[in-house]
């Protein structure tokens, strides 16, 4: 092969660039007939210049004649097959196959030109239709006579639109064609940079255009009294053995180049769907008639791997069904998605437990009978009966997935060992390929649950503040990172807000993440100030390892006092949209170093907020896209955040998708907003009470006051009762400073009780005698719900109760 050839003989060469190559001729039909691409191969060939074509009809520029070449040629191209008319079809859309052959074409002016061609329909996105290439068969004349297969390729840099797209689908539009010889030609086109004819005595391709008619007839003879002899059982006649040799041959090459053709069209993707649709379609018509896939149920919901052998309580789903017959006609009896179980007597039975493809050529109307006895009310046996079957297990790792029941009609040649043995490793790719996306499903199922299981659920309200949330995996392929939101209540109507990204991917920043959300959820019900948590934090992080670091920002929400208290430990600065004027801004907070660090302190910062303030804090995988200054990122969230929206949800959903349109991104995203509603001064009631047990009446009584001042009387009763039992435990415990009581009118009724005692209150099981532990029973029992958290001063012990309406 002589690979310094130059690549401008591309459309100027007129004989081949090196023995046993000719240029080829590319033409290009879209979808309405008409040309869309000339080459200069087809100006060559056909004598038209490109300008004259372009937007013409391609029957018009490429008729077929009926005019026979002189009988005295001999040369092995000189015989016509009366294959010219497929090529009108093929222009015409009348062939949705490849096609091949021989014509004589007429072209402008009065010659007549010989050619080889080859239609390969297009099919997919685009206008383009049929791909016609063409050869002069004249330039074969100094070939040798016995060499009867050719290869047609073209050049990546074809100049017709999506030309790029069809070198890459060669092995598509060459069916039968492996990858490895459609690369092959690829890179030999490369090499003489134009399209190229290449033909030879040892590859085989799935068209090509026929030769001499009598050599050809003599030879079909032959072989058709070989393969009579074969079909009986006889021996071949000595002078037939070759024939009978190629016919054995032949098959063999034509299973192979099933299989391989089937290989490169199963497992485009790791989608489970798809792939089961792509495995039935693979052998529809070529293969069989009517293809149904059966698959286990675990298989089917992307679970772990089936144990154990299947039985006849196995479940069988119908995932897919394939067919030829008219449409409709199994679709009510045989539908997709339906599950059954298969008897032991029956040949899927048998396949299932043994593993191995069971052969039925011919199904009686007794086996037609046990079959259709599985099917309620359903009468299967017109559509089976008198048809060969071939049933295939699809097996991964030793272990039975699921089936394939192939069926062939009654006029089609049974099936037979060959076709046994060609099943078997098609079931066996197949298998391999559905056991794949099956181990992807899963995985990706477990890291979907893993994520949500460490992603907290917050409550779209909590007290004074409305708050939605974003969670965006980095790829499809890696759904559980670092990244974390949270929002956690805190005693006196609070709120703390929380958004951390370990840095990393995948299922060990996952873990990280998970252990440092537990601590910050356990740090904040402990109300420590935000800088002395990210102090607690980071000592944590220090003693887990080394190896992780993790940014962090935690900001405490004081919906009574109108106030925000925030700490950054090296995460980007939150937002915080003024409900006033609608102006956005960055707060500048220290930053810190990010946890796991060591060693720097923290600081924290007090801000004043108005109600309708909205806090935005977020991730860097939102705002930060490789190569591009995080400045930008940062200002587009800033005008984001600050766009008008009718929800808290419509907000967060302005800001993704203002941000994640940028190319780039590969991190995951966690966002959080909050909108600081606040609490009226109206709306909280509190008094400070004397360390004596008849305090508990008071509160009672100040209690009873104020729910009807609020128009809640509904409620006097269990508040009265609930605050009694809080306020006389608090009284008893408490050493000097008085015992406050609050209450909190929000989405529910706060009640909260101060004393200077640090000892938690335990919720104990208490008998009919028992003097103590009835009190919080009492509170667990009729409150919403209940807590207690210490603070700096003792403990703050709470309950809640659900507004009537509520």
């Amino acid at each position: 092969m002589d690979r310094g050839t130059d690549r401008a003989e591309q459309g100027t060469a007129t004989e081949p660039a090196e023995p046993g190559r000719v240029p080829l001729a590319v033409v290009v039909v879209d979808r309405d007939g008409l040309v869309s691409h000339w080459s200069r191969g087809a100006r060559r060939l056909f004598g038209v210049p490109k300008d004259e074509v372009i937007g013409r009809t391609a029957l018009d520029l490429l008729p077929v004649s009926g005019a026979l070449p002189d009988e005295r040629d001999t040369t092995p191209h000189a015989a016509y097959d009366g294959l010219g008319p497929d090529l009108e079809s093929s222009l015409d859309g009348g062939l949705s196959y490849p096609a091949a052959g021989r014509a004589r074409l007429t072209a402008s002016g009065d010659g007549r030109v010989d050619v080889l061609w080859w239609a390969y329909p297009l099919v997919g996105p685009g206008p383009e239709r049929l791909l016609v290439l063409a050869a002069d068969a004249d330039g074969l004349r100094a070939a040798d006579g016995a060499l009867e297969r050719i290869a047609p390729g073209f050049a990546l840099h074809t100049d017709f639109p999506g030309s790029e797209d069809l070198a890459r689908r060669l092995p598509e539009i060459l069916p039968s064609m492996s990858v490895g010889e459609s690369a092959r030609i690829v890179a030999q086109v490369l090499e003489l940079g134009y399209p190229i004819l290449e033909f030879s005595q040892n590859d085989r391709v799935p068209v090509t255009p026929d030769w001499g008619v009598a050599r050809r007839a003599e030879r079909k003879a032959r072989r058709e009294r070989a393969a009579r002899a074969l079909a009986a059982g006889e021996p071949v006649p000595e002078e037939l053995r070759d024939e009978g040799e190629d016919l054995e041959h032949a098959a063999v090459r034509e299973h192979l180049e099933f299989l391989n053709e089937v290989s490169g069209r199963i497992g485009t993707s790791l989608d489970l769907s798809r792939t089961i649709i792509e495995v039935s379609r693979a052998v529809v018509p070529r293969f069989t008639d009517v293809a149904g896939t059966y698959l286990r149920e675990q298989v089917v919901a992307g679970e772990g791997f089936p144990d154990g052998v299947p039985d006849t309580t196995t479940l069988w789903h119908r995932v897919a069904l394939e067919h030829t017959d008219e449409p409709g006609r199994w679709d009510d009896v045989v539908p997709v998605g339906e599950a059954m179980p298969f008897p032991a007597h029956t040949p899927f039975f048998q396949c299932m437990t043994s593993g191995e493809p069971v052969l039925v050529p011919r199904i009686s109307e007794e086996l037609g009978h046990a079959i259709a006895a599985q099917f309620d009310k359903r009468d299967i046996r017109p559509l089976i009966t008198g048809r060969s079957m071939l049933v295939v297990p699809l097996k991964a790792r030793h272990v039975v997935l699921g089936f394939m029941i192939l069926l062939r009609h009654p006029e089609r040649p049974v099936f037979d060992d060959m076709d046994r043995v060609t099943g078997a490793e098609l079931a066996a790719r197949a298998g391999l390929v559905l056991d794949n996306a099956r181990m992807y499903t899963y995985q990706e199922n477990v890291a979907e649950t893993l994520q949500d299981s460490m992603l907290p659920h917050i409550p779209p309200r909590m007290a004074g503040c409305d708050i939605a949330t974003r969670y965006l995996p980095g790829t499809l392929l890696g759904r559980v990172g670092g990244d974390w939101f949270d929002a956690v209540k805190l005693p006196g109507g609070r709120t703390a807000f929380v958004v951390g990204d370990v840095m990393g991917h995948g299922l060990n920043s996952a873990a990280m993440m998970g252990q440092l959300r537990t601590a910050v959820q356990t740090m904040a019900g402990l109300d420590l100030p935000p800088a002395q948590l990210l102090r607690n934090l980071d000592d944590l992080a220090q003693r887990l390892g080394d190896t992780y670091l993790a940014t962090c920002l935690y900001a405490v929400y004081d919906p009574i006092a109108s106030e925000l208290h925030l700490a950054n430990a090296g995460h980007i600065p939150p937002v915080l949209v003024r409900a006033d004027d609608g102006r956005s801004e960055l707060l500048e907070l220290p930053t810190g170093a990010p946890i796991g660090v060591g060693g720097v302190p923290f600081e924290a910062e007090r801000l004043r907020v108005e109600p309708g303030d909205r806090l935005v804090m977020c991730t860097d995988g939102l705002v930060e896209v490789r190569g591009e200054d995080i400045g930008v990122g940062l200002a587009t969230l800033c005008e984001s955040a600050a766009h008008p929206a009718a929800s808290m949800d419509d907000a967060c959903d302005t800001i993704i998708r203002s941000l994640n349109t940028r190319g780039g991104r590969k991190d995951d995203v966690a966002l959080l907003m909050a909108r600081l509603n606040g609490i009226e001064p109206d709306d909280v009631a509190e008094w400070r009470l004397a360390l004596d047990p008849a305090e508990a009446g008071r509160a009672r009584a100040a209690v009873r006051e104020r729910l009807h001042d609020w128009g809640l009387a509904k409620l006097v009763a269990s508040a009265e009762l609930l605050v009694s039992e809080l306020v006389t435990n608090a009284v008893r415990h408490s050493h000097a400073r008085p015992v406050e009581l609050r209450l909190v009118r929000g989405d529910t009724l706060l009640c909260e009780v101060d004393d200077d005692d640090h000892e938690l209150p335990t919720l104990l099981s208490s008998g009919s005698l028992d003097d103590s532990g009835r009190g919080l029973r009492v509170v667990s029992t009729l409150s919403r719900e209940w807590g207690a958290s210490r603070t700096k001063t003792g403990k703050t012990v709470w309950f809640e109760l659900t507004l009537p309406g509520r």
